[in-house]
């Protein structure tokens, strides 16, 4: 009986440990770097297809690179659903301001929720934040106006970053991908948005190649 009122005890002080981690680890602004994901937007228009937001690919403006969000990172693993004191809902005007670069009202409304909420910032600070971490990255002149399907490896990809930004250097950028298709380029950043060295390297694309999605034309 004894043994059994230890484990017990065992058991219940564990799970008062994980759940009080886990509250430290979702407090807002507490995190190390950010990641910038950017998502080939014609790969997840083809991947989702009928499922697809049809503000991102249904619309007269074809979209090649665009930003999926500014995630808080933690050196391993990252917050996210941080609690707020005080909640701040996301406003349509707000989602305006950044349709540019994130072509969807619904995933700007996701991202704020999962992963802007643990920046520590206001909705209209951390859209600023996403704004301006995307102009620290020039895209490659080659994925400007990918009109057929491009079969590439993933380091030349990447080299393509790294040859038009002379900051960036290859530990501090990965690559996603599906079964085939090439889905993000994720660029790691200071929490003053300078490019670093990426410390969670999960889910990085292992295939020799993978093709991109055409462009849809206008």
């Amino acid at each position: 009986m004894r043994l059994a009122n230890c484990f017990a005890a065992l058991v219940i002080l564990a799970l008062a440990l994980s759940t009080a981690m886990a509250a430290q680890q979702r407090r807002t602004g507490d995190f190390d770097y950010y990641v910038l994901a950017l998502s080939w937007s014609p790969s997840y228009c083809e991947a989702a297809g009928n499922r697809a937001d049809p503000m991102q690919c249904q619309t007269d403006r074809p979209f090649a690179f665009v930003v999926h969000g500014l995630w808080p990172q933690y050196e391993r693993g990252w917050p996210q659903h941080c609690r707020l004191a005080r909640p701040h809902k996301i406003t349509r005007q707000q989602t305006n301001s950044i349709l540019d670069l994130m072509p969807s009202r619904g995933l700007i409304r996701h991202e704020w929720r999962k992963h802007g909420t643990c920046s520590g910032l206001t909705p209209t600070r951390y859209l600023d934040q996403v704004r301006q971490a995307w102009s620290k990255i020039v895209v490659p002149d080659q994925f400007q106006d990918v009109s057929s399907y491009v079969t590439a490896r993933p380091d030349q990809i990447l080299a393509a970053f790294i040859a038009v930004n002379p900051e960036l250097k290859p530990n501090h950028v990965t690559l996603t991908c599906d079964s085939r298709r090439l889905r993000e380029v994720r660029i790691c950043m200071t929490r003053d948005l300078r490019f670093r060295r990426c410390t969670d390297r999960r889910n990085i694309c292992r295939k020799n190649r993978i093709v991109l999605p055409p462009v849809r034309s206008r």
